[in-house]
């Protein structure tokens, strides 16, 4: 038996990790892979893996923990400030998608529980999908981007009702049901009272205690003991597991240890969520699908198209003009991870037939495999559609902004109003000097606008946007995002209009220094490489080392590109574009009595930064030096390339 155990989890893990690699690859979330892997070796199709009780549990402990981080993330203030599009935009799309689904199910000859569940399945979308493709193209703070979030938070919050209300559906009969339903409630608010009274008597002085303790083991276990207590509370109260991990989640979200929770958390959410979608993936029959595919692709234009139509009916009712409403729609046209999750259970409850379940879950797989290209062309779609509407808002903007800078001249373009964008225009204002930011996160700019900061909403990537903010009288222009891809953008949309601005820039690392330049960034500032030189000029200033000098070398490194800051020696796990390296010269090498301008390292990327002799090290060693056996040769260079050049030092094998 145990054998058996084990080649199930091997056979698991082992093509989860090739599922996902392969999915990341063509730039799909991990979730479809893991889907990919469930069908691929379920018992319907190649027949690896069979659906064991096992895999149930630990699919299930993977939708507590899914619910508990969900939890985490809920914050009251940040739903407070996000109230008119969450209960309004949101309550409306879940009610009326789930009437819709629900309607046509119960049309289809389905059970009015089952087709209630049913279209609570499909009213969900993908949480993970739509906030992972959003980030990568800068699109989260965007109009769209915010509708949308707020329509996902209020799904994540509808599931839980659903999970009370699944267990009363399965008992099947209509009279009581109410009063059912309010029991549930009743269970529901007592379980939350329990959990509010836990956090504030025990939960919070129980934390700080383990916190003492200074091991990071104790942390863990608590969370897991936190986290399944509170699932099992719920449970024993008739409600479901995910219920009381949701609860526990949103108590803990208001300690100072949310952070580390999540953080503690994430490896088991993600494991066990990788089964839990693995085990969706079991449950599809293809042979079935076969049978019903015109099903299935009914199914799946209602929802790609139904659902978009409906978002962007609700959200052209709410007053956005169509371009937003259509990009809302298509990144909300899918269906989700919670509706596997209510699918599951209503499977598990038999409020569905085989048959009705492998279509709305081959109908969710479906949706969500188209999901990425339509969230990734939503803004071409809308400017193909609604050109002139949809640039609208964006020209208010842009009016507004060049009215604001109408009077400012010699001034500085911020290009990101973080950290250090804020630090930033504190030294300008000190000084004197007139600024403009730019950031796109609405909350923040709303408080930074309240406390008297030149801050506006606006895109720099976007010409128009630059040019609003005064770019032609702008004396300089300072990019501090994180991200390169973002600062190059930028650069291209300044230089277009002007190629005489300075423009500095922020980036974490030299990774991306030459590339910045070429861009035309006038000076690109490494933080790494920043902090190296600043700690390094306290060091020399403690141990007495003139002023004068110090500044002189600071000054010569950031003239000569931090040439000798950039090269590392580095382990093999460190994947640095340049490192140093050093190789001893064998005395049966060919290289041995060759001149350094002989052996041509420059040919082959490789620089020879220093020559180690007889315990004698010198520095930039001249073209016609000759090399004696027993030299150590420091190399600087890509990792490839020191692995060419580093037989030729080396003796015969």
């Amino acid at each position: 038996m145990e054998h058996h155990a084990i080649e199930g989890v091997l056979i698991l893990l082992a093509c989860a990790v090739l599922g996902v690699s392969m999915f990341r690859r063509l730039h799909l979330p991990p979730v479809l892979g893991y889907l990919f892997v469930g069908i691929v070796i379920g018992p319907h199709a190649l027949g690896l893996l069979q659906d064991s009780e096992l895999i149930h549990l630990l699919a299930e402990i993977g939708v507590v923990f899914l619910l508990f981080t969900i939890g985490l993330e809920f914050s009251i203030g940040h739903f407070l400030a996000m109230r008119r599009v969450v209960l309004g935009l949101g309550g409306a799309q879940v009610l009326l998608s789930t009437l819709a689904g629900g309607g046509i199910a119960w049309l289809s000859g389905v059970h009015w529980a089952g087709a209630l569940v049913a279209g609570g399945a499909l009213a969900m979308s993908s949480t993970a999908i739509v906030v992972k493709q959003l980030n990568e193209q800068l699109e989260m703070h965007s109009r769209h981007g915010r509708l949308a979030l707020g329509v996902l938070l209020f799904q994540d919050l509808a599931v839980v009702p659903f999970l009370v209300a699944i267990p009363i559906l399965a008992g099947g009969a209509l009279e009581g049901l109410w009063l059912s339903l309010g029991i549930a409630l009743l269970k529901g608010a007592l379980a939350l009272a329990i959990m509010l009274a836990a956090g504030r008597w025990l939960l919070r002085p129980l934390f700080h205690v383990i916190a003492a303790a200074r091991s990071t083991e104790l942390f863990t276990l608590t969370v897991l003991l936190v986290t399944l207590t509170a699932a099992w509370l719920t449970y024993r109260l008739g409600l479901s597991l995910a219920m009381g991990a949701f609860l526990a989640g949103m108590m803990l979200s208001e300690t100072e240890y949310k952070h580390q929770i999540e953080t503690d958390i994430r490896s088991f959410r993600d494991v066990l969520m990788g089964v839990f979608f693995i085990s969706i993936g079991l449950q599809l029959n293809l042979h079935t699908l076969i049978q019903v595919w015109p099903l299935v692709l009914l199914m799946l234009v209602g929802l790609v198209l139904g659902k978009g139509l409906l978002v962007m009916a609700l959200t052209r009712w709410a007053g956005y003009e169509n371009g937003v409403a259509l990009r809302t729609g298509l990144a909300l046209a899918q269906g989700g991870e919670f509706g596997f999750a209510l699918l599951a259970l209503a499977l598990n409850r038999q409020l569905l037939s085989p048959t009705d379940s492998q279509a709305i879950l081959a109908t969710i797989i479906l949706s969500m495999l188209i999901a990425p290209p339509l969230l990734r062309y939503n803004g071409r779609m809308a400017k193909a559609l609604f050109s002139r509407s949809y640039l609208k808002g964006r020209y208010t903007e842009t009016r507004h902004l060049g009215w604001a800078a109408r009077e400012l001249s010699d001034h500085v373009i911020i290009c990101g109003f973080g950290r250090i964008g804020q630090n930033l225009s504190r030294f300008l204002r000190a000084d004197g000097i007139d600024y403009v930011a730019l950031d796109l996160d609405p909350y923040l700019i709303r408080d930074a606008w309240e406390a008297g900061e030149h801050v506006f909403y606006g895109d720099s990537t976007h010409g128009e946007i630059l040019r609003a903010a005064g770019l032609g009288r702008a004396r300089a222009m300072v990019i501090t995002f994180d991200d390169a891809h973002t600062a190059q953008r930028i650069i291209e949309a300044a230089r277009k209009r002007r190629g005489d601005l300075p423009i500095l820039v922020r980036t974490r690392d030299e990774g991306d220094l030459e590339s910045l330049e070429q861009a035309g960034a006038t000076q690109v500032v490494p933080e790494t490489l920043e902090s190296s030189m600043l700690l390094a000029r306290v060091l020399l200033q403690r141990l007495n080392v003139p002023d004068e000098l110090i500044s002189e070398r600071i000054e010569q490194e950031r003239a000569d590109h931090y040439r000798s800051l950039r090269g590392l020696f580095a382990g093999e796990a460190e994947a640095l574009r340049e490192r140093l390296h050093s190789v001893t010269v064998h005395p049966e090498s060919r290289a041995v009595g060759s001149t350094l301008a002989a052996l041509d390292f420059d040919a082959a990327g490789v620089r020879v930064e220093a020559i180690r002799r007889g315990g004698i090290r010198g520095e930039h060693p001249d073209d016609e030096m000759r090399i004696e056996a027993g030299d150590v040769l420091v190399l600087r260079g890509g990792a490839d390339a020191l692995k060419r050049v580093e037989p030729v030092l080396h003796g015969p094998d």
